[in-house]
């Protein structure tokens, strides 16, 4: 089919954009703490399936020992610090806000593989952090910013810049276990079961962020705090937190992720990372009907620059 890889991206940018709006739901009504420990225990279980429908075995103890360690890793500093931040981020700012600081990822994801990886930072890499920063400037100093018309906090900034941060780290450390995981089976092997390596590394990160976050969410509630944080299964009696839950689950980490490692084998890896990487631009109507955010002409011209700004990374 023409163009299939391309209708897959822009089909993987529409369920991030889903998975980003019912994520401030779940998040709002459950709390981030109690939202993620559901999240990433039934994102474990569901790849967990899958690998045992495909491999035979529910866990990848192939994967090898540096494997594991990078991976575990990768999933403290993606998924639990910057989820933490993320799904704070939709709190304080809105998804919409969220997912445009979301366009810092390559950035962070490139400075980081320069610095662990050795890997060349061109000018035009230079170049398109500066542009992308220039899109985000342009739409957060809008004088209606927020649902109700307040400028963006600077709690809320820091709380976008340090979800792009981690999964910029998080990306690269995975990076480096998928290849610890590579190296570590044999060329049958690999030409076996090659295709599911990026779930099961997925399923090792899903470990570390849902314990890290059944440690915190412990923690809290056996502080004087632990009022503000609701209890486990109060979400299970939430017949909307349920729904934004399991939409949030399948259209992100699940979903989204499969779709987006097919596309990449139908077009250009760079075609179809810019093409995932409109949800900024997605997300502005349907956040607009769902939580009253204004939709302003500096707001979708910043949302525009950012996204030709992650272009940049995979375009040159």
């Amino acid at each position: 089919m023409l163009y299939l890889g391309e209708l897959i991206s822009l089909a993987v940018a529409m369920l991030w954009t889903i998975s980003a709006l019912s994520a401030e739901i779940a998040t709002k009504r459950s709390g981030v703490l109690v939202l993620n420990v559901w999240r990433l225990s039934l994102a474990f279980i569901v790849s967990s399936l899958l690998l045992l429908f495909t491999t035979g075995c529910p866990l990848p103890l192939n994967a090898g020992i540096s494997a594991w360690l990078w991976l575990l890793l990768s999933g403290f500093v993606g998924y639990f610090l910057g989820d933490w931040c993320l799904f704070n981020s939709y709190i304080v700012i809105g998804s919409r806000f969220g997912q445009l600081f979301m366009t810092l990822a390559p950035a962070f994801t490139a400075f980081f593989a320069w610095i662990m990886l050795g890997q060349t930072l061109s000018w035009y890499s230079l170049l398109a952090m500066f542009i992308t920063l220039a899109g985000i400037a342009i739409a957060i100093t809008d004088s209606k910013s927020t649902e109700d018309g307040s400028p963006i906090t600077t709690k809320g900034i820091l709380l976008g810049i340090g979800a792009a941060l981690g999964q910029g780290l998080g990306l690269v450390m995975s990076k480096i276990g998928l290849d610890y995981f590579s190296s570590n089976l044999s060329p049958s092997e690999l030409e076996d079961i090659g295709y599911v390596l990026p779930f099961g590394s997925n399923l090792i990160r899903c470990i570390s962020g849902a314990i890290c976050y059944l440690l915190w969410y412990f923690v809290s509630r056996s502080r004087k705090e632990s009022s503000r944080v609701p209890h486990l299964m109060s979400i299970t009696h939430d017949r909307k937190s349920i729904i934004a839950l399991l939409i949030t689950l399948f259209s992100g980490p699940f979903i989204g992720v499969g779709l987006s490692l097919t596309a990449v084998q139908f077009t250009a890896a760079g075609i179809a990372s810019t093409l995932m990487a409109t949800t900024p631009i997605m997300i502005l109507l349907p956040s607009h009907w769902l939580f009253n955010q204004p939709i302003t002409i500096r707001s979708i011209i910043g949302s525009i620059v950012s996204c030709i700004g992650v272009s940049m990374f995979f375009l040159f």
